[in-house]
């Protein structure tokens, strides 16, 4: 029996760009299946991670300088282009609904592509309906249509109840991964490791 991967995200989050960027070859090496699991980070954060909105307001200026760095490296190694949004943290909300329609019909990989490139590499408000519309015509959706249907009470009931389970599992933030259901890893620079889980029994 395959392994199974979880992949709890949101597209606000830069380090999770990277882990979403790089994790399609790990899948490919390890012939997991993954299971894409679109969240509101905002939603975790506001329930257990609240020190995240400290730490941006009053940053230790070594470690702001090294995360910098970091990320201009982390983005270098990857391919993907990494910039500074002018809006940030950024209302994610429809954009992360629209992953769920999305998800329904096979498309979550090119949308959630274009809207992570869309925000981090165009710099572009992802919060904003108009900009969002856009988007989603990237990847074959009518804008009027999609953006009605990321205001169905059934899309917005998934994606908090996705947002609460991944807070019931343990999860504090984004990217969040899981590993046949109960070993979780968090953060892009995991990837290692969930890959050698995956690889474990194999």
């Amino acid at each position: 029996m395959g392994k199974r991967l979880e992949f709890f995200f949101d597209c606000s989050s830069p380090w999770t760009y990277l882990a979403f960027t790089r994790v399609h070859d790990l899948v490919d090496r390890t012939g997991a299946k993954i299971e894409w699991r679109p969240i509101l980070v905002g939603g975790v954060f506001n329930a257990v991670n609240q020190e995240v909105y400290e730490r941006r307001a009053k940053p230790d200026p070594r470690k702001a300088a090294y995360y910098a760095k970091d990320l201009a490296d982390w983005a270098r190694f990857a391919g993907i282009e990494i910039g500074r949004p002018p809006v940030f943290p950024v209302n994610s909300v429809r954009a992360m609904r629209g992953a769920l329609v999305a998800l329904d019909e096979g498309k979550l990989v090119p949308y959630a592509t274009a809207v992570f490139e869309a925000y981090w590499g165009d710099l572009e408000d992802i919060s904003q309906p108009d900009v969002l519309g856009r988007v989603a015509a990237r990847v074959g959706y009518d804008a009027t249509t999609f953006l009605g249907r990321i205001e169905e009470g059934v899309v917005k009931d998934r994606l908090r109840a996705n947002t609460d389970e991944l807070i019931e599992r343990g999860g504090f933030g984004s990217p969040t991964m899981f590993v046949d259901g109960g070993d979780i890893y968090f953060g892009n620079d995991r990837l290692p490791l969930v890959e050698a889980a995956l690889m474990r029994g194999s």
